[in-house]
């Protein structure tokens, strides 16, 4: 049984490593040597990656890979992504210059609110409270001007702040439903603030209020924080082109194409357990530029998924038709991303992502990430309805296969060759490595 630890998050870095190989590894040596190597010879970015988090120990590395050839609203990007997932780059570059030739993507922001709340119990007369709200409500946004000052000389700030009774759903709940524009910034830090300063001066007046009973004025906050639900930080991407310019695949004629495709996206709208899996594939994109350029992809990934079951059903975030012969395929999905602050300044990697993209704004980005999403939605959708999914994954899958069984230069070329022409299952790859050093061995 193991055995616990107090004060591990005071010890050196050499001492937790030394406790965890001593305590999880038996002192094996194997794994503290598996641990130093992916340190970074580089002392200074190495404690800058030891100061992102606590009791770091060492560095996890991603693959980052670029995605080229992506035409958005007549502008050209490569694409940072930083993703462990096969196939996912290569199927978002193919998309990219199908579309490239067919006019590529075009993309707009829609809206950019987010949302803050201060969740409250109130015990006490609904109008009362209504009525000490709208004397409070200035005072509120007067209290938080030295918070606000440097976000609204840029042209952001808080938007409004609006009282909602939510005792129908929770006896005694109410919130300070805030909204705030935070430009470039992701803003998380800035809206909790707000909020945080809120909360106070909300208490501190009520205290005061003269209209409240002694019982209504011990207002209880609960808690105040941002949403990461952001159905009002909206980016629409789409492409189109006329139907029979969907003609990359001989296997089946345009129309055809158009058809199933569109049949499959109408799948994803009404069934659940497709949904999950489209919508996931269109993650694939998402999250890799998302955490290439140093965004929050959780953040991202909640807010997506509950803006997808917004209507009482988890249904798909990309839509197609065809309208007047032309191929038409959008989606509209809620992102909250930032080009400064957090790791945007501080992380080198994350800095070379954004340079990549241009050093684009918020918006900018917001359009970007949802153009990834779209594309790879795409490619999958394409798969699947053609040739199937299998087919181009596992090829791209073929490598860590054959790396899982320590295969030499030689026999990656072999097995490569191989499999150009051969369907490359995991089992039909492990009988394939078996038989090639069955056969030299002999």
């Amino acid at each position: 049984m193991s055995k616990s630890i107090s004060g591990f998050s005071k010890l050196s870095k050499s001492h937790k490593i030394d406790w965890i190989v001593a305590t999880y590894f038996n002192n094996n040596e194997d794994a503290k040597n598996i641990i130093k190597q992916y340190w970074n010879s580089n002392i200074k970015l190495q404690q800058l990656h030891d100061e992102f988090i606590e009791n770091t120990i060492t560095n996890y590395y991603l693959p980052f890979g670029v995605a080229p050839n992506f035409l958005i609203n007549g502008k050209m990007h490569a694409i940072p992504m930083a993703i462990e997932e096969s196939s996912v780059v290569a199927a978002a570059s193919k998309a990219a210059k199908f579309w490239l030739e067919r006019g590529g993507f075009k993309a707009e922001v829609l809206s950019t609110t987010k949302i803050g709340q201060v969740h409250v119990m109130f015990y006490g007369d609904p109008k009362t409270l209504q009525s000490f709200f709208k004397h409070v409500k200035p005072k509120l946004i007067q209290a938080t001007k030295t918070l606000t000052k440097n976000m609204e000389a840029r042209g952001g700030g808080i938007l409004d702040i609006e009282l909602r009774d939510k005792t129908q759903s929770l006896d005694n709940y109410y919130q300070l439903h805030a909204t705030f524009e935070t430009l470039d910034a992701m803003g998380a830090n800035f809206i909790n603030s707000c909020l945080e300063q809120f909360a106070k001066t909300f208490r501190e007046e009520a205290r005061l209020f003269n209209g409240f009973t002694e019982k209504e004025k011990q207002v209880e906050v609960i808690m105040s924080i941002l949403s990461n639900y952001v159905p009002n930080c909206l980016v629409r991407a789409e492409v189109s082109c006329p139907v029979e310019q969907l003609t990359e695949n001989t296997s089946i004629n345009p129309e055809e194409f158009a058809k199933k495709f569109i049949q499959a996206v109408k799948i994803a709208e009404v069934e659940p357990y497709r949904a999950v899996t489209h919508n996931k594939g269109i993650m694939n994109g998402i999250d890799a530029v998302v955490l290439a350029t140093g965004n929050d992809f959780r953040a991202v990934e909640a807010g997506v998924h509950a803006y997808a079951s917004r209507n009482g059903q988890y249904s798909s975030l990309t839509h197609a038709k065809i309208e007047a012969g032309i191929f038409y395929f959008w989606m509209e999905i809620p992102l909250a991303l930032g080009t400064v602050g957090g790791l945007t300044s501080l992380h080198p990697l994350v800095k070379l992502a954004l340079e990549l993209l241009h050093n684009p704004s918020a918006k900018e980005l917001m359009q970007i990430v949802a153009v990834a999403g779209l594309a790879q939605n795409f490619a999958a959708l394409r798969s699947l309805t053609t040739t199937g999914i299998q087919e181009g994954h596992m090829k791209m899958h073929l490598l860590n296969i054959l790396n899982q069984f320590q295969a030499t230069d030689e026999e990656k070329n072999t097995l490569i060759n191989h499999f150009k022409n051969h369907t490359a299952t995991h089992s039909a790859v492990v009988e394939a490595i078996k038989d090639l050093r069955l056969k030299n061995n002999k």
